[in-house]
């Protein structure tokens, strides 16, 4: 068992009960204009994952086990049985899937180990910049080895990256650039065949964007067939972020919808 924890969570709506798990470098506060979406319709429940938001610290060796053990105790407090997740969220929800009473599974890319790629490769980069102080450098590292911003050069974005850090909204993006390493361990942990996932029994919805990296379609791509219960959707101008504030939440919104009710 994981190290309890404090795990707060935001509620809206009502009807049937779905919680939304976000990825790295979030809290549940860049799911606002999703919940809200979706509130006309359901419950919806968007946790702060440890280390972000309002939640509690993450201990030492935070791995994939405790994401699934704090998703089992908000399961089990709420009575939710429906869960979406993006990106690290979703390679969480689709582990626990295998053995929590999820229902209903909408994964947004989960960036799965996948061939020769690794997701992670970033990694050892972005701690010797953090463990240097430099922040906006080890953000540009972590942004361009997910497949965001892979063309744009890291000599311009490093400074302009630096500036935004400093204002407003940027401060607590900087906050959580360190926790990127969480997610980190939450996908190494969650290395293996594709095929382990032949014993998921929640009837699972694969979405994806037009526009996301090409490895994410791919894992999408060797997940669709292994799955017993899966349908698969891809969301036309849009790449991996969609779901988020900053991205075009509605269109996920519209999915989740008809999948959940």
């Amino acid at each position: 068992m994981a190290a309890r924890t404090d795990i707060r969570w935001r509620a809206l709506g009502g009807g049937p009960k779905v919680v939304l798990l976000h990825g790295g470098m979030q809290t549940s506060a860049n799911f606002t204009k999703l919940a809200q979406a979706l509130a006309p319709d359901f419950t919806v429940y968007v946790p702060d994952r440890r280390g972000r938001g309002l939640s509690g610290p993450a201990a030492p060796g935070h791995g994939l086990r405790a994401e699934i053990d704090d998703l089992a105790a908000l399961l089990d407090e709420t009575g939710a049985r429906n869960v979406f997740g993006l990106s690290s969220g979703a390679v969480i929800a689709l582990r626990a899937a295998m053995e929590l009473p999820i229902e209903r599974l909408a994964l947004y890319e989960p960036p799965l180990k996948r061939g020769d790629h690794d997701p992670v490769a970033w990694l050892p980069r972005f701690e010797k910049e953090l463990a240097r102080g430099r922040r906006a450098a080890a953000f540009v590292t972590v942004v361009k080895g997910t497949g965001d911003l892979r063309y744009a050069p890291r000599a311009a974005l490093i400074p302009m990256i630096g500036l935004a850090l400093r204002a407003g909204e940027g401060r607590r993006i900087g906050d959580l650039i360190p926790t990127m390493r969480l997610d980190a361990a939450v996908i190494e942990d969650a290395a293996g065949p594709l095929s382990t996932y032949a014993g998921v029994t929640a009837e699972t919805l694969l979405l994806g964007g037009e526009r996301s990296p090409a490895y994410l379609t791919g894992v999408l791509n060797g997940l669709e067939p292994v799955l017993p219960r899966v349908r698969r959707v891809t969301l036309t101008g849009v790449g991996h972020v969609a779901a988020d504030d900053s991205g075009r939440p509605g269109l996920v919104a519209a999915e989740l919808r008809k999948f959940f009710c």
